[in-house]
């Protein structure tokens, strides 16, 4: 019987090749890969009893490896194609992103590991947008950039060919999995030669810059490669003294000391030299802006109504301060964030009771040495007998990625579209549903319940 290797093994193979290929690429990276550990080191040697809960759920080791990449497609085909690779490496669409309400030509969704399991194996995940070329305005330039995008081919023959083995043979091989590997590892590479001329390029440009990014190229270059922090606040002050310059604001929630969802920081995006045919079979050299290092420490994942709560309190502090491109209010922003989300409960317990987050749910010592039929979760948690941890955020904030990408296209660069979500578009695109991400949390919850209650119920009480 042929052995195959499991997809979290290919996908924990790609993530350290996309890192090792990035890091060669953009070497602020491997430099914001130094702080970052630096300051997870910290943050365990601080906090003891942080340490002792990450070991306690399985959390600590997955977060020195834990990264987060984005690209952007130009077509339906890429796109279906793209969830196709990521299904070999158990890589599977959670959620939908209309960005075009804060002013970004795309929607999205991520990519990700889905089980518990295969999360604190190697919680990889893809942020990937697709271009709406039915937001440019000028019809002429729509239609000339949907034939650029149809003549290239983002992905090698042999990555086709694996993807097709893989689906028929339900895996690969440890041979045929490196070649894979290696093979969609070149989708996401850099090429510093455009497949337009200057001209189209500037057309382009001024249309949106993200809209040049996605047309221009030979393929979907990774723009971001993404650490996980514990401590973002600290590495956003010691960025300056690597000599790396952050943005402004941290995206997302405030400083809290019961971290919720997702906060960003980022560098500006680098100008790189990118050669342009001079339409006489030559070609001159100009630029092009796109990527950027990004740093996030992930929070709780909210419920519904948490959800709801912080979509709420957002809202009120941008109507307060609207945060500027180029920083001139960061400090005003800032303020009007924190003062709003004091009304977001900042305690775990409170967090819980209310119905804001979700728990996972463990035995604790006490519990592990006793038996009980009680199947209320609440008394069994008031008992001692239960202990709750917050799960893990694993998706992304549109609100936020906007000005992570808005503050990366030039101060100068905010426009705006009408706001059109269409999931249905993209997921008939996509070839696929996407994830409901609630329910997704709410089941690794549930679960955790019925192993506590289940483990209680059949263990002999004590003499």
């Amino acid at each position: 019987m042929t052995k195959h290797v499991t997809s979290s093994e290919i996908r924990s193979s790609f993530s350290a090749a996309m890192s090792a290929m990035y890091r060669t690429e953009v070497p602020a990276y491997g430099t914001l890969m130094d702080l970052v550990a630096r300051v997870n080191d910290e943050a365990l040697s601080a906090e003891p009893e942080l340490k002792t809960r990450l070991q306690a759920t399985d959390n600590l080791e997955r977060i020195s490896e834990e990264r987060h990449g984005a690209i952007r497609l130009g077509t339906a085909e890429e796109l279906a194609m793209m969830r196709r690779v990521f299904a070999v490496m158990g890589m599977y669409p959670v959620g939908y992103y209309d960005l075009s309400t804060a002013g970004v030509p795309v929607h999205s969704t991520a990519f990700r590991p889905v089980g518990d399991a295969a999360l604190k194996r190697n919680p990889f995940r893809v942020f990937t947008s697709l271009l709406r070329l039915d937001l440019i305005a000028d019809a002429e330039l729509r239609e000339e950039a949907a034939k650029i995008l149809a003549t290239r081919r983002i992905f090698t023959d042999e990555a086709i060919e694996l993807t097709k083995k893989a689906e028929e043979n339900g895996g690969l091989t440890k041979d045929d999995a490196d070649r894979f590997v290696a093979a969609v590892l070149e989708t996401f590479r850099w090429h510093d030669k455009a497949i337009v001329d200057v001209a189209m390029y500037h057309r382009l440009h001024d249309a949106h810059r993200l809209i040049a990014d996605v047309v221009s190229f030979k393929g979907p270059h990774i723009n971001h490669l993404t650490p996980r922090t514990l401590d973002i606040d600290k590495v956003q002050s010691l960025m300056p003294d690597y000599g790396i310059a952050p943005k402004a604001v941290v995206e997302g929630p405030p400083t809290r000391r019961c971290a919720i969802l997702l906060r960003q920081t980022s560098f500006k995006a680098l100008e790189e030299a990118v050669a342009f045919s001079d339409g006489k079979g030559g070609w001159q050299t100009g630029s092009h802006t796109a990527r950027f290092g990004e740093i996030e420490q992930r929070g709780i994942a909210l419920t519904p109504k948490g959800r709801g709560l912080y979509d709420q309190l957002l809202e009120q502090s941008r109507k307060v301060v609207r945060p500027a491109a180029d920083g001139s209010n960061a400090d005003a922003y800032e303020a009007a964030l924190a003062a709003t989300f004091e009304a977001f409960p900042d305690d775990w317990a409170t967090i819980r009771t209310e119905g804001l987050g979700y728990f996972s749910y463990s035995l604790t010592e006490k519990g592990m040495k006793a038996s009980t039929d009680a199947a209320d979760i609440e008394t069994l948690v008031s008992d001692g007998l239960v202990q709750f941890d917050p799960i893990v955020y694993e998706d992304f904030l549109p609100v936020s990625a906007a000005g992570i990408f808005q503050s990366n296209l030039g101060d100068g660069a905010q426009q705006e579209f009408v706001a059109s979500p269409n999931q249905q578009r993209f997921e008939t695109d996509l070839g696929a549903k996407v994830l409901n991400e609630f329910d997704h949390y709410a089941g690794i919850e549930q679960a955790s319940i019925d192993e506590c209650l289940s483990r209680l119920s059949r263990r002999p009480a004590a003499q």
